[in-house]
């Protein structure tokens, strides 16, 4: 995905805050060898860009004047209540160095699943994205998570998926199989069987009081 750039010689608040009374973002571009870039961008150009999925996780074709280069999208900042964009993060990519970054996960087949169909279950997306490692040129703009076989009080875990060639899970804190969806049983059912055994106690309770 391609998109244009200006080199932006003037920094700070006050040339920042001018920026973006005339349409223009400031940005700044780092990674590599050379040195970070400071740049300015169209806001409605960037804007509608980021309102796309793959403006997110995919290698961009970055025009600064001319110059291409090859970044990826770190850190956006938006206006607290307003839909403006007022500064944005991108990294300069090398095609031999492997990356880390987030990828959207997409859900398959839920609403036809053991799970809702036959169990009547409520599918829950425990993580909506999935940071990984590779290199450049393996980037997926998003991973698929198919829930075609999941039942009932069940959850999937990455080691049900097949993440594309070359690309590995980013793990932290030691969880190398993270839920990725979890199919909730609507009223508790998952415990339906609780209320008789409480009973149960009950009673026997009673009988040895008496």
């Amino acid at each position: 995905m391609k998109f244009n750039a200006t080199l932006r010689s003037v920094q700070g608040t006050s040339a920042s805050r001018r920026l973006r009374h005339a349409g223009r973002v400031p940005a700044i571009v780092y990674g590599g060898e050379e040195k970070p870039l400071n740049i300015e961008l169209d806001h409605n150009e960037i804007f509608h860009a980021l309102r796309k999925e793959e403006f997110h996780a995919s290698i961009l074709d970055m025009n600064v004047d001319g110059k291409e280069q090859k970044v990826l999208l770190r850190a956006v900042q938006w206006h607290p209540y307003k839909q403006l964009v007022l500064h944005i993060d991108f990294q300069r990519v090398d095609a031999s160095h492997v990356i880390t970054t987030k990828v959207p996960l997409h859900f398959v087949n839920g609403e036809t699943s053991p799970a809702v169909k036959l169990g009547g279950a409520v599918i829950s997306h425990v993580m909506t994205e999935l940071e990984i490692t590779c290199l450049p040129a393996n980037l997926p703009q998003f991973i698929e998570v198919d829930l075609a076989k999941m039942v009932a009080g069940e959850s999937v875990h990455l080691d049900a998926v097949t993440l594309p060639k070359g690309v590995t899970f980013a793990a932290h804190g030691g969880d190398t199989n993270p839920a990725l969806a979890v199919a909730l049983v609507k009223g508790g059912a998952k415990n339906a069987g609780g209320g008789d055994d409480d009973e149960a106690e009950g009673e026997e309770a009673s009988s040895d009081d008496a």
